[in-house]
């Protein structure tokens, strides 16, 4: 599948890419109401945990109900603000691989199979994983990577 290569390029290319950050950057929140890119790239360590459970238990169960969150909560909690950048591109890279891997595992059957999160409608497993894509590439775009040549 297309959408595994694509998540193989971001893991072996954007972990670079983000380190060539100076720090005034990654720190900076443009208003109090905005997010950091620390706080942004915070974010998408969320997402991709919420999303590894995803693609795990629509696997393992028949139409499993899972829960959403709420991004901004869990960037509060986490005070991504205050961590390292490096220790959070690290998390970042460990995370997307464990990802990689459970959505490796899944049979080409088994992209069809279905879930819901918070109160949606059945969500194929296919569109959770090339959703989960497309949300951390808008999201690396806005911190300032740029994604037209992933290398």
């Amino acid at each position: 599948m297309q959408s595994l290569k694509r998540l193989r390029d971001l893991i072996d290319h954007v972990p670079d890419r983000l380190g060539k950050l100076p720090p005034s950057r990654t720190e900076l929140k443009p208003s109090p109401q905005t997010w950091s890119p620390k706080e942004e790239l915070g974010h998408l360590l969320d997402s991709a945990a919420n999303n590894h459970q995803r693609i795990v238990r629509a696997q393992l169960e028949e139409k499993p109900a899972m829960p959403g969150y709420d991004g901004d909560a869990w960037v509060d909690l986490h005070r991504y603000q205050q961590r390292d950048w490096p220790e959070l591109i690290g998390l970042w890279t460990a995370l997307n691989q464990q990802l990689l891997a459970a959505a490796e595992a899944v049979p080409d059957s088994a992209w069809a199979r279905t879930c819901t999160i918070g109160d949606s409608q059945p969500l194929t497993l296919k569109f959770v994983f090339e959703d989960y894509l497309d949300h951390m590439v808008h999201h690396l775009q806005h911190i300032g990577i740029k994604m037209d040549d992933p290398k």
